[in-house]
């Protein structure tokens, strides 16, 4: 056979090669867009109606702006990072819009308001990309105080829905490219598209994909790893920005909640699309076609009359089959906890288990502990606690000094105290639960609505009659540690990343406390339960002498017990700990049920506090949850702390959030504040 004959076969088979890799590498794009495909069928097919030229303009615009801000998640994820604040950076570029603007220019310059709003964007972004690139802090830490700052500042610049965006914005980003055939969000959504295809062909695409990967490699490489995870930060708040713009044109005001929405359907459209989370793989085409196929499963709940309350737990759930689809590899974490079960149970058959074992002492003779040891100063047993919880308490009395100062009646009384130690019970009880998760290197973003479900049923139940409570707090805590449950079992059992499982869990339960409440919670807390809260027991509010019997026992769980002792370990090295014997598995899964169910008391305490309960209740516990126990001394990437620091840094943020009230500082600084003292902890006391 020639040359020419061989090589003249190996030509088609070289094609056909690289045809079918490039089909497996775009085989997510191609799955979503045929399952978006079939939705719009779906969806066409349930309207009496045909598919009209404006019905794709209304359902092209009606998923922009999650597309728009989901594709700036994408190149963060892509990076190996997570970003929180890309609903709060809609909300500001929106506020900034719909305040600055002159209502009475109708015709305002469409580019000079897009440049501010993607600009506004890239400054937050900056902000994000130089904590995470340059002072090397964890993605979710730093996005998740930048948040909270946004907020606060949107707040500051727009307190009350409202403004003027000019129309102009409207006909440009919501009008036609060519009328009766190309609607503008469709034409958007191509240059987006468009660009990311010539943008993942250069060297800043090719090292993004080689960071998300493995950044060690990639910086080992000569790769510069930093300065492109800054850049795509900056991106991506251009990005929001851009989402921000055309949310101002679809709504014609502003909103300083209009962006809060979001953090779940961008998260959901990034995964959908194929990019998995961790980095290295996915892209924004899939992206946008997650964006587009999450909001018709929602049109189509609509569509099929089912109530609005069920639209979080729909996206919630589809971004967990859409994980879940993405974990059904060989490699994956459920593969693997399979083949442990699998193994295990082979194990007890045979009579292999350690607990099947003799129970003789079968160490060498000088592993075992020596008869006499030398006695221990208490400097020496605690000075590495020390280190981590004493700046806490000292922070708070040079709090309290200055409350003296600027306030009075610190020292010249109980009122204060006692105002003090209730105000800071609910942060105290987060932070045995979040602390405990917190210690194992995870996070627990479900506690806003486990809190508010929780006194939502209860007031429900009880009807405001003590003789409920019999039944009540026993369903209430029972719904939370199965909240727990899930939320562990999706860590552990799924091997899914905590803040996807708990993100899921808060859009659940958001839906569920709708459902169960009707949107309008009913009932009352309660007297025992308000007088517990707000009476006295010999000049003393009651709940001060259950918080002193909580504080002990959680210094004692965390601090005296095998479960502690595991926590800590799980922390340090899980792989090491699961080594020497330690149950990994359970211990993550108990943090999680006792998070849950701490969140459930706050929730029943908050109604007895107020009386009743709201919807929005355990909306502004978030942050602060994390934050006492970031300045409490924990490491937030787990292993290192003490509740007794966590107690001081709830002590800590209760008496400046007390000393700020006396000021004449607006509420909405009090987010602003949070963020900056989180990002300022977790500099502080990082390794």
């Amino acid at each position: 056979m020639s040359d020419q004959s061989l090589s003249s076969g190996a030509t088609p088979r070289r094609k056909s090669s690289n045809w079918l890799r490039s089909l497996r590498h775009g085989q997510a794009v191609i799955v979503a867009a045929l399952v978006l495909a079939g939705l719009m069928a779906l969806n066409a097919g349930l309207s009496p109606y045909p598919l009209s030229y404006f019905d794709i303009s209304f359902l092209a615009s009606g998923g922009a702006t999650s597309a728009i801000a989901a594709a700036g998640q994408t190149l963060v994820i892509l990076s190996g990072g997570f970003d929180l604040s890309a609903g709060a950076v809609v909300s500001l570029v929106n506020a900034v819009l719909a305040t600055s603007m002159d209502p009475a220019n109708m015709q305002a310059s469409v580019p000079l308001w897009t440049a501010i709003g993607i600009g506004i964007g890239m400054a937050v972004g900056a902000v994000n990309g130089f904590f995470v690139a340059v002072v090397r802090l964890q993605p979710i830490v730093v996005t998740l105080a930048v948040m909270f700052i946004v907020q606060g500042l949107t707040l500051l610049v727009m307190a009350m829905p409202g403004g003027f965006v000019a129309p102009s914005l409207a006909s440009v980003y919501l009008g036609d490219t060519i009328p009766g055939l190309l609607p503008a969000p469709i034409t958007l959504m191509l240059v987006l598209v468009a660009l990311w295809l010539w943008l993942k062909r250069t060297g800043y695409g090719i090292t993004l994909y080689a960071v998300g990967s493995d950044a060690e490699a990639a910086r080992a490489t000569g790769l510069h790893a930093r300065t492109v995870t800054f850049a795509t930060y900056v991106l991506a708040g251009g990005l929001y920005g851009l989402a921000g713009v055309f949310v101002s044109a679809q709504t014609g005001s502003g909103d300083p909640l209009v962006g809060n929405s979001l953090l779940l359907p961008t998260f959901a459209a990034v995964v959908i699309g194929g990019t998995r989370l961790g980095g290295g793989k996915g892209g924004v085409l899939g992206t946008i076609l997650g964006a587009y196929i999450l909001m018709i499963v929602v049109n189509l709940l609509l569509s099929l009359n089912v109530s609005a309350y069920y639209s979080t737990i729909a996206e919630s759930a589809v971004l967990l089959i859409a994980v879940l689809a993405g974990s059904l590899r060989r490699d994956s974490t459920l593969s693997q906890r399979l083949r442990e079960v699998t193994d295990a149970i082979g194990a007890r058959r045979r009579g292999w288990l350690v607990g099947q074992r003799s129970g003789e002492d079968h160490r060498l003779a000088f592993t075992r502990p020596a008869e006499t040891a030398p006695a221990q100063t208490f400097l020496q047993r605690h000075g590495h606690t020390l280190r981590h919880v004493l700046p806490a308490w000292i922070c708070l009395v040079v709090v309290l000094i200055a409350t003296q100062l600027v306030l009075g009646n610190v020292f010249s009384g109980w009122r204060y105290w006692d105002s003090l130690l209730v105000l800071s019970s609910f942060l105290a009880i987060l932070a045995l639960g979040q602390g405990a998760v917190i210690l194992t290197g995870g996070l627990d973003l479900s506690l806003p609505w486990s809190i508010a479900l929780s006194g939502v049923m209860l007031t429900g139940l009880v009807g405001g009659q003590d003789m409920g409570l019999l039944t009540a707090l026993p369903v209430v805590f029972a719904v939370a540690a199965l909240i727990g449950l899930a939320n562990g079992l999706g860590v552990v059992a799924l091997g899914l990343s905590p803040i996807v499982v708990t993100l899921a869990m808060n859009g659940i339960l958001q839906g569920a406390a709708l459902i169960w409440s009707g949107g309008t919670p009913a009932g009352f807390a309660p007297p025992s339960l308000r007088w517990l809260m707000t009476g006295k027991l010999m000049g003393v509010t009651p709940v001060i002498i259950f918080m002193a019997a909580f504080v002990a026992l959680a210094i004692v769980l965390l601090g005296r017990t095998a479960f502690g002792r595991r926590v800590y370990a799980v922390g340090n090295s899980e792989l090491a700990a699961r080594l020497s014997g330690v149950r990994t598995g359970r211990v993550i899964i108990s943090v999680y049920i006792l998070s849950a169910l701490c969140a459930a008391l706050v929730g029943v305490l908050l109604a007895g506090f107020s009386g009743q309960a709201s919807l929005g209740m355990g909306d502004d516990y978030l942050l602060p949850s994390i934050a006492v126990v970031v300045v409490g001394g924990a490491l937030i990437t787990g292993g290192r702390g003490h509740y007794a620091g966590m107690l001081g840094g709830a002590l800590l943020l209760t008496a400046m959030q007390t000393l700020l009230a006396g000021t004449a500082l607006p509420f909405a600084f009090r987010s602003v504040f949070f963020g900056l003292v989180i990002l300022m902890a977790v500099i502080a006391l990082r390794k």
